[in-house]
């Protein structure tokens, strides 16, 4: 197949797209690497490809409580301040008990819009899907506030679960 054509394919599918950018980053990671640089990886991507603001990813354990949490675009200072991560409540509580990805124009105005700890950076816009791991919500990726402005979409849902797939695996495999 030419060049241009992988090229395009690749541009127009969320999958490809994630799955490309996802293989060129993972190419550059040592063969000896621990889980939360592959995670890393996996919510940078995410912030980029879905042109947010913030991203972050989180690991919960089998009694829902968040033991790993990575973020992106949130400076050193900004993440000292959060003291501790989101535990999922409200908005994103859904996707830890029925496992369907969220999408809300304005977060703030959900009816149950609460437990953002103190220092939490605003955030208006998000989208998130649910990382599966042995049949079983273990935790979440979500990216919040388009920097053009504009609202998630399904190209951006798509592209997120395609990471929350690789997170899965890489939690999977390498955290429990």
């Amino acid at each position: 197949m030419p060049r241009l054509t992988i090229d395009r394919l690749i541009r127009r599918d969320p999958e490809r797209r994630a799955l490309h950018a996802l293989a060129q980053r993972v190419k550059d990671l040592p063969a000896r690497h621990r889980p939360d640089d592959a995670l890393q990886i996996v919510v940078d991507l995410a912030r980029e490809l879905a042109r947010g603001r913030y991203a972050a990813l989180s690991v919960t354990d089998e009694h829902d409580r968040t033991e790993g949490f990575f973020t992106s675009g949130l400076g050193r200072d900004e993440l000292m301040r959060l003291r501790t991560p989101p535990q999922g409540h409200g908005p994103l509580g859904s996707l830890r008990y029925d496992g369907h990805p969220v999408r809300f124009e304005n977060v703030q105005e959900h009816a149950q819009a609460f437990g953002f700890p103190s220092a939490h950076p605003d955030m208006t816009a998000l989208v998130g899907v649910a990382i599966w791991v042995h049949g079983s919500v273990r935790g979440a990726l979500y990216v919040t506030d388009r920097t053009d402005g504009q609202p998630f979409d399904a190209t951006d849902e798509r592209v997120l679960t395609t990471l929350a797939e690789h997170a899965s695996k890489v939690i999977e495999t390498e955290w429990y």
